[in-house]
């Protein structure tokens, strides 16, 4: 095992040892009661088997079928989570052929990031999160169920079931993918349309008409944002069934992997029950890490990985991302590292690949407990159907297409994707794996702005023509719930590639989709918390070094005892698009480090 990952690992234990103890005698009493509808009423019991059928009435009271719970994310707003409109039949039926029962338990709201990016919906995306999370434990608080089967794949919805489901860790789970849409327009010609917009060369009409043919069927969108490294991590924790989750939507394979996961679920409900907190541990969330280091995953990930850890509770913080990316080599381009998607990632070996690089170079450890058995080497395979029959046959350890997945002897880069900066305007993330050499360090002025609008209206009046660092703040989750600034990528990279040396600090957040232009994203603490961002003014000297990990405003500091923090005017930012409903939630909000959670690390609400 590679020493700096081993040192992480134990870092992390003997940090989590007090909370980890107290998460898991939690779930060990939960577990030792036994099947949960036994203590239920009669009169609770007929309410909840009332619109069954005879049979599966029988089935629930002879307390010996399990019933299984389905929390799916389905709606038909998400290109990703549309195909879940069939999962429930699907799953019911292979569990009843089976001799169990299932429930659609509840349903969890999941909205659409590539929708609300720069609207004012996107401020309520994060918080969204943790509603999913506590939805799902109202989903599976009626108490009558053996196991869950979790329905969901984009930005924040993962996160949020998983942290609900590990609250209910006593009980078995497995999530179960929809698989990506084909590949339509390439992600280098898209990119390069919404930038020739941004110039004004190309009409809203062209842009929308690229935009229709990149996002244009069921499926997740296809480049490796958030929602793609979401699948990743699934199979890295073992959450998953091998190599499944970048299978097209809507093909047989896809169907029977479905079908699978059900009967895979129900093995797990047997005599020699393995629930969920007994396949979640540290080093799960150690290998979660570094597959988003190894294949250049979302920035998201520095947040809601610490706040689903927490669930479990283990206590991640930024440095442990810092420390195993130094180790990681990248292994993968992918979109925005590269040109290529996740169905080209799928061809050249996929999750097989990495997986198998990753433990041959002892970056990932072996030893843990997943959904088809103990140990990580479970999915170095490939799914595949011969005759209608599903097999899991040995994967690819070395890649068909060098140029989107290498191996960790030739890699893209010897360290991952991420880095943490430090310095004294805070603590702060970067996406290094889609920059160019010549953009890891800037020393620039700074131009101040205090919305996301005005840095487009200032491009627009063309008074950005130079070199400088946009201080774009009060973006945090504070102060406006920490949305996403993704449309501030294609001015930014239209002054990059006219030779101005230009970069972004931000308490907000980016896109997974984001990386060309160098991004501080994230900074703790955040204006709004009286961070240094509150104090930068417009023409301030800041220095952004990747190399070194440095973030440094260059104002000498009596100068800055002197300043007062800015006083933004957020009240557009409290009401309509029911803002308003989610102000106990910026009150209590805790910072991006922790995971921008309203949960404390025992799951309870923050007093």
């Amino acid at each position: 095992m590679n020493e700096i990952i081993q040192k992480v690992t134990e870092a992390i234990q003997e940090r989590s040892q007090e909370s980890r103890s107290v998460y898991l005698g939690r779930m060990a009493a939960a577990k030792a009661q036994g099947v949960n509808r036994m203590r239920l009423g009669c009169s609770n019991l007929a309410h909840a088997m009332a619109p069954m059928s005879e049979e599966e009435k029988k089935r629930v009271t002879n307390m010996q079928s399990p019933n299984i719970a389905i929390v799916t994310a389905y709606n038909d707003m998400l290109s990703a989570h549309e195909p879940y409109k069939l999962y429930p039949a699907l799953l019911k039926r292979t569990l009843s052929d089976e001799g169990a029962t299932a429930q659609v338990a509840g349903g969890v709201p999941a909205m659409c990031d590539g929708v609300t990016q720069s609207q004012p919906g996107m401020e309520l995306s994060l918080f969204s999160r943790d509603n999913i999370a506590m939805g799902t434990a109202i989903a599976l608080s009626h108490n009558v169920f053996d196991g869950a089967l979790y329905l969901g794949i984009c930005d924040k919805i993962v996160p949020g079931l998983l942290i609900g489901a590990l609250n209910f860790g006593h009980l078995p789970g497995i999530f179960v993918p929809g698989g990506p849409m084909p590949s339509g327009i390439s992600n280098a010609q898209k990119a390069k349309i919404r930038q020739e917009f941004a110039r004004g060369n190309v009409s809203e009409e062209a842009l929308l008409e690229a935009e229709s043919a990149s996002y244009h069927s069921s499926g997740t969108c296809t480049f490796y944002g958030t929602a793609n490294s979401n699948q990743m991590l699934l199979e890295m924790m073992g959450l998953q069934l091998p190599n499944s989750s970048f299978v097209n939507t809507n093909t047989p394979l896809r169907e029977a992997l479905t079908a699978q996961a059900a009967k895979t679920l129900l093995k797990m409900t047997g005599p020699v029950q393995k629930s969920l907190s007994e396949i979640v541990d540290e080093k799960s969330f150690v290998n979660a890490i570094v597959g988003l280091m190894a294949t250049g995953g979302s920035t998201n990930h520095t947040i809601h990985l610490i706040a689903m850890a927490r669930a479990a509770g283990i206590v991640l913080n930024w440095d442990d991302f810092d420390a195993i990316s130094k180790v990681t080599p990248l292994l993968c381009k992918m979109y925005p590292n590269g040109e290529a998607d996740v169905n080209h990632f799928r061809d050249a070996g996929g999750m097989s690949v990495v997986i198998s690089q990753l433990l041959e170079a002892g970056l990932a450890h072996s030893d843990v407990q997943t959904v088809v058995g103990k140990g990580l080497e479970h999915y170095i395979v490939e799914p595949s159907l011969h005759s209608g029959t599903l097999s899991f046959e040995e994967g690819r350890r070395v890649s068909l297409q060098k140029d989107v997945v290498s191996a960790c002897e030739e890699p893209f880069s010897k360290e991952g994707g991420l880095k943490l900066l430090k310095g004294n305007i805070g603590r702060s993330v970067i996406k290094t794996s889609a920059l160019k050499a010549a953009h890891f360090v800037i020393e620039a002025e700074a131009i101040v702005f205090e919305s996301q609008e005005a840095l487009q209206e200032a491009f627009k009046k063309g008074e950005l023509e130079k070199d400088f660092i946009a201080v774009v703040r009060f973006q945090g989750p504070r102060a406006n719930g920490m949305p996403e600034l993704h449309g501030l990528m294609p001015p930014l990279g239209v002054l990059q590639d006219k030779g101005f040396k230009v970069a972004i600090i931000t308490d907000g957040r980016m896109s997974g989709a984001s990386g060309k232009v160098p991004s501080a994203i994230h900074v703790c603490p955040e204006a709004l918390e009286g961070g240094m961002l509150s104090k930068i003014k417009t023409g301030d000297l800041i220095r952004l070094d990747a190399h070194k990990g440095e973030l440094t405003l260059l104002v000498e500091e009596e100068k800055l005892n002197g300043r007062l923090p800015a006083v933004p005017d957020l009240s557009a930012n409290r009401h309509g698009f029911g803002r308003e409903l989610f102000a106990a939630v910026r009150q209590n909000v805790g910072s991006a480090e922790m995971g921008a959670s309203i949960f404390d690390i025992s799951g309870k609400e923050r007093a």
